[in-house]
């Protein structure tokens, strides 16, 4: 768990931005009511907010987090974006296993963080290591939907040699408060039929 609270720490280091941003205005004016000398650049500066509320985020969830494990399932290709040679080259049986730290925040959506290990197109191990935050809607009394996203580094065989790289991405989730069916969709990045589009799907089961 250790290496995983750190993997996740280095991944909101850099996906965060946008967080320290809505929340600087806060900062600021908490900065100022608690401190009576002037502070200094390094204290105020973007780096500095992104690192503590990077950490301060992880540490929340990690610390407050129900844990979670994940069933990696199905990646579907694009019939229309692939051609039907690559189609038959794909592996689409994305059998793996990781694990979860949920938490909901004030106005009850969720934050997690995730590190998965699964079977990628080409049947090649793939790493992800993420943040997500949702948008949950009520379906009724023990049903919810909720809309989000999800970035943080990723490593496959066929992208950079394995070194992890940056992403960000689209997710879906339907299912109870403990159990989750999760979506997330890849887009086509060009008009190439060998570089189309994937739904993959994942089931999210909460421990008690």
């Amino acid at each position: 768990m250790k290496f995983f609270k750190f993997s996740i720490c280095i991944t909101l280091f850099s996906v965060l931005f946008s967080v320290s941003l809505a929340c600087s205005a806060d900062d600021q004016i908490q900065h100022s009511e608690s401190m009576q000398t002037v502070p200094t650049s390094e204290e105020t500066g973007w780096f500095t907010r992104t690192k503590n509320n990077a950490f301060n985020t992880v540490g929340n969830i990690y610390d407050n987090g129900g844990l979670s494990i994940i069933l990696s399932g199905y990646a579907y290709h694009g019939r229309s974006t692939y051609t039907p040679e690559k189609l038959t080259e794909f592996n689409e049986k994305a059998w793996g296993l990781g694990i979860s730290k949920v938490v909901r925040d004030e106005k009850d959506n969720e934050e997690a963080l995730q590190l998965l290990v699964l079977s990628d197109s080409h049947a090649k191990p793939q790493i992800n290591a993420v943040y997500s935050y949702q948008w949950m809607m009520p379906l009724g009394s023990k049903l919810e939907a909720g809309a989000g996203y999800m970035a943080g580094l990723f490593s496959r065989t066929d992208i950079l040699g394995g070194f992890p790289f940056p992403a960000a991405l689209p997710l879906f989730t339907f299912g109870t408060r403990d159990t989750k069916v999760i979506m997330t969709y890849i887009p086509r990045l060009s008009a190439n039929k060998g570089n189309g589009d994937v739904l993959y799907v994942a089931l999210r089961v909460g421990l008690k």
